[in-house]
């Protein structure tokens, strides 16, 4: 049997064939293994879901074929999925889409600065890593791959603190800025634990998840009965033994861990514990935003959780601009969710966002192509930034304005 080429490594992630090829081997069933001579591993051909993928991908989109085909159905489904009917985890994308630009002419743009600074640090670009939990169910490196490809990138990581690499272990991987995201747990010993071993390692900043006192309904993850894998930044301190024959054993832990009892009044208790400076992660409306700044934070993550948490909540790019003026420059505004495009990047910018993070294309990265492949979807989004800035007379991130824009409401608006 005769393919078009041979993956040049195990982490090269090939979808070979289609139809033509499909007919040939038809008859062996699916998934049907093939062993190429010169590469100690099997690819795994699926013939049901066969598709061209000629060379490397040419957008982050893509990514997501190639990671669809190179995890196992539950770790994709956990990685991949939202809450409930997934109608936020579609909209997260589609809101962006529905933004048109206001492209500026005749503008000198032969030099395209894409620098910016966070919390006084500078990074290449408005693009950070979003905290996620796990990269090791994506790639076995898992979170010190991730944080070697943001160091390259010369950006900021977010590390979670469910990930599956240890807060000491990420730090002495590489030289670079990060910041550590917290989950605080009915025991409020683990949380100071987890913040004074962030400080200790040369983590920047806390930033606090406060979307979470239950863990939203991921249907995926009950149906495959999500296991928990070892959380070493929590081992010892809190148990990941859960009885839960009904449904995903990840929500049985969160339900057991997380303290629901969480609120306003702890921001204090949290800057009394740390001299880090604490961002809020998942600010939807002008009311919180307004209580963020009162209580102290150093920043806002406007985030619905990757769509995971409450469904029907608004796409995150819908509501930054209401969160951005509620602020009023106080403190830097964040966006995370739904970024695929610089095109993206660009409008979070001209609503008012200093930065975005990037969640998902990231573990789609790590699982096709391991720290290479997060290197590579930064690279694209930084690339993409860059034409968008160019074509639209912006030669620096400063120069991005709202009047850059089109949002639906002032299409609307300008209809009647």
């Amino acid at each position: 049997m005769n393919f078009q080429a041979e993956p040049k490594s195990v982490h090269d992630t090939v979808v070979f064939g289609c139809e033509s090829k499909a007919k040939e081997i038809e008859g062996l069933g699916s998934p049907t293994q093939y062993t190429f001579p010169s590469v100690a591993a099997q690819i795994v051909i699926t013939l049901s879901s066969c598709r061209i993928m000629e060379g490397e991908p040419v957008n982050v989109n893509e990514f997501q074929e190639l990671a669809r085909q190179a995890l196992p159905k539950m770790y994709y489904d956990f990685f991949s999925g939202g809450a409930e009917d997934q109608h936020t985890l579609k909209e997260n994308v589609e809101a962006f889409r529905r933004i048109t630009f206001r492209p500026r002419i005749l503008v000198d743009v032969s030099r395209i600065n894409l620098s910016t600074t966070v919390l006084g640090y500078k990074i290449s670009a408005p693009i950070m890593v979003a905290p996620s939990s796990m990269h090791k169910l994506a790639h076995p490196e898992g979170e010190i791959a991730t944080a070697r490809a943001a160091a390259a990138s010369n950006t900021i990581m977010v590390l979670s603190s469910m990930s599956s690499c240890t807060i000491e272990e990420v730090a002495s991987s590489c030289n670079a800025i990060r910041f550590f995201q917290l989950y605080v747990y009915k025991n409020r010993d683990v949380a100071a634990q987890l913040v004074q071993r962030a400080e200790r390692n040369g983590y920047k900043a806390i930033v606090l998840t406060v979307d979470a006192p239950m863990l939203g309904r991921r249907e995926a993850d009950i149906k495959n009965k999500m296991i928990v894998p070892p959380l070493k930044n929590i081992e010892g301190l809190v148990s990941t033994e859960v009885d839960n024959d009904e449904g995903s054993i990840l929500e049985g832990f969160a339900k057991g861990a997380l303290d629901a009892s969480l609120c306003w009044r702890d921001i204090g208790w949290l800057r009394s514990i740390t001299n880090l400076p604490i961002l809020i992660k998942g600010v939807l409306t002008r009311e919180d935003a307004i209580k963020a700044t009162e209580v102290g934070v150093a920043g806002i993550v406007v985030s619905n959780h990757g769509a995971r948490q409450l469904d029907y909540t608004p796409a995150t790019i819908t509501v930054l601009e209401e969160v951005v003026h509620a602020v009023g420059g106080k403190v830097p505004v964040f966006l995370d969710g739904g970024v695929r495009r610089g095109t993206d990047v660009f409008k979070a910018l001209a609503l008012g966002a200093q930065a975005v993070l990037i969640g998902r294309p990231v573990v789609y990265g790590l699982a096709a192509k391991g720290e290479y492949g997060v290197r590579k979807v930064i690279h694209m989004l930084k690339d993409e930034l860059e034409l968008t800035m160019a074509l639209s007379g912006c030669p620096s991130v400063k120069d991005i304005t709202r009047s850059h824009l089109r949002t639906e409401h002032e299409k609307i608006h300008s209809m009647l």
